[in-house]
């Protein structure tokens, strides 16, 4: 992987992480534990407000722009492909990326920049109120195919179902030009609400899938973590299921592997 050029495709969203003091403030809001849901500005506002008295951090955020980045930490040549607003939110999102040596393949929308409201509980689980923002405004047709001919992996989070038109665009572009593709799950409820859909796209694009217990669950019926790889493991190449503290499980073939988690003071 070290020497393959990845490009990551998603929503491009800053996140402001609020560390609950109690369960409480997600029954208020209505968001279930675990979850992302879609929410809109005026419940951002909501949530910012009844949260002021809680210490929060702010910090570029979206799925695969935080994988991006990760990979960028350990020396691979990157892109992240995303839309932003022209605004504060935007111009940290950017500033974000230039700072890691990722090229930003980034387009401008008329609405604000997305943000991602993320509530830590005290055991480490997270819970998101997502709102899009200029994110759910990019379009099949911004994707220039000459910006993927830089890469030989694309990496597309699941989150971009909901613009099932872009996700579908990215992708064929990426097959036709014989890159490898990954995909992470990003959501129990999300695999649930796309099912059909998600299956398709492992099945037709996808060489590559993660997914937590509960994200595997959701896409196989399965509760057995080890079970479910082995179902995905049919479906896409290679598979990885991840079981928290105790590491993961990943699927290629006939050939199965356990990694064991390293001991650390849960953050999120």
């Amino acid at each position: 992987l070290r020497m393959s050029a990845v490009l990551g495709i998603g929503n491009a969203l800053v996140d402001i992480i609020i560390r609950l003091e109690d369960e409480n403030f997600l029954h208020r809001m209505n968001l279930p534990r675990g979850s992302m849901t879609m929410i809109d500005s005026e419940k951002v506002n909501t949530i910012l407000r009844e949260s002021a008295h809680i210490k929060s951090d702010m910090a570029q955020g979206g799925a695969v722009a935080n994988t991006i980045s990760g990979l960028a930490c350990l020396g691979v040549k990157t892109g992240y492909i995303g839309k932003i607003g022209n605004d504060e939110f935007g111009n940290i999102f950017r500033k974000d990326l230039e700072e890691k040596k990722i090229n930003p393949h980034l387009l401008y929308g008329n609405s604000p920049t997305g943000r991602a409201m993320t509530m830590l509980s005290s055991d480490g689980e997270r819970t998101f109120g997502t709102y899009l923002g200029a994110a759910v405004e990019m379009n099949p047709g911004e994707i220039s195919p000459a910006i993927f001919k830089d890469y030989q992996w694309l990496v597309a989070e699941g989150y971009l179902v909901f613009n099932r038109e872009l996700i579908t665009a990215a992708l064929d572009i990426a097959k036709k030009q014989g890159m490898h593709i990954a995909m992470d799950m990003a959501s129990y409820n999300l695999v649930e609400n796309n099912l059909v859909f998600i299956k398709s796209m492992l099945k037709d694009y996808v060489d590559l899938v993660f997914a937590n217990e509960l994200e595997a669950r959701a896409l196989t019926g399965l509760e057995d973590p080890k079970d479910a790889l082995i179902k995905i493991g049919e479906i896409c190449q290679m598979a990885i299921v991840k079981v928290g503290k105790e590491g993961s499980w990943i699927i290629r073939g006939n050939e199965i592997v356990k990694v064991n988690g390293i001991a650390a003071e849960c953050i999120d």
